[in-house]
């Protein structure tokens, strides 16, 4: 009997348990769990190393780092200078002098180039800009008025307070050069440099003077051979697909003269 009731007990503490519905137990742990999933995570949001780190207020982040990460890269350079940072000028006190500097692109791209000048009254460049094709190369010829010193002391081998800056523009082949294509992409506007001037002694040769008057010859040869007309070697065009050969002329030129021959004997 004894064991009977010990039994019965039991049943009825099993049965108990087991008339406990299943999702009470469960939903009461879900909901602790996400409760304390929450403040958790609401705790790791404000007090992450003292700093805020919501995920929703910092989903621009990447993109603000990456753009300024960019703006704090080089220049990747399109031209090349020769000479690279400086302009030689003869020193002539109370004459105009010429200096000589050759741009190339280095690029796979057509590049748009433009001088300025701090010293625009006595300083003017020629081209003052244009356009180079990929691996194109030119010579640009710098004048300066060089003033009279205060003291009749040489100002051979100082620099010049005046500086040069020679800026470039990725551009497209079909696109014809005017100055206006700077201030309207300025912002795609690179400063290749900032080039200074050395003043060298005329009456003293040195290996720079030497490079100078090179470079001097080669632009001027440049200069004139853009004035020559290019050279017509293929045949005479007239109008818009009319080509006259060499022999229609001489006919044409024959008959008027027959002409002319009969009208004298008439």
């Amino acid at each position: 009997m004894a064991l009977a009731n010990e039994k019965s007990v039991s049943d009825g503490k099993i049965w108990g348990l087991c008339k406990l519905p299943f999702w009470h137990s469960t939903s009461s742990s879900v909901a602790a769990s996400s409760s304390s999933i929450a403040s958790s995570s609401s705790s790791f949001r404000q007090h992450h190393n003292g700093i805020s780190v919501d995920h929703h207020s910092n989903i621009h982040a990447p993109l603000k780092v990456s753009s300024v990460a960019k703006s704090l890269l080089p220049t990747r350079r399109k031209l090349s200078l020769d000479p690279q940072n400086k302009l030689y000028f003869p020193y002539e006190p109370g004459k105009q002098v010429k200096s000589a500097i050759r741009i190339k692109n280095i690029t796979k791209n057509h590049v748009a180039f433009k001088f300025q000048t701090t010293g625009p009254k006595s300083c003017y460049m020629r081209p003052p800009g244009g356009i180079l094709a990929p691996d194109e190369s030119l010579i640009a010829t710098v004048f300066k008025f060089v003033e009279p010193p205060d003291n009749n002391e040489k100002q051979v081998g100082k620099k010049s307070r005046v500086k040069f800056k020679v800026m470039s523009l990725k551009v497209k082949d079909d696109v014809d050069y005017v100055p206006e294509l700077f201030d309207e992409r300025r912002d795609e506007v690179a400063v290749e440099q900032v080039l200074g001037v050395v003043f060298l002694d005329a009456e003293r040769p040195c290996p720079a003077l030497e490079k100078l008057n090179r470079q001097l010859a080669e632009a001027e040869a440049e200069v004139e051979a853009r004035k020559r007309p290019p050279e017509d070697t293929g045949p005479k065009i007239v109008g818009e697909g009319l080509v006259i050969d060499e022999w229609k002329e001489r006919r044409e030129r024959y008959l008027a003269r027959q002409q002319v021959d009969g009208v004298d004997s008439v």
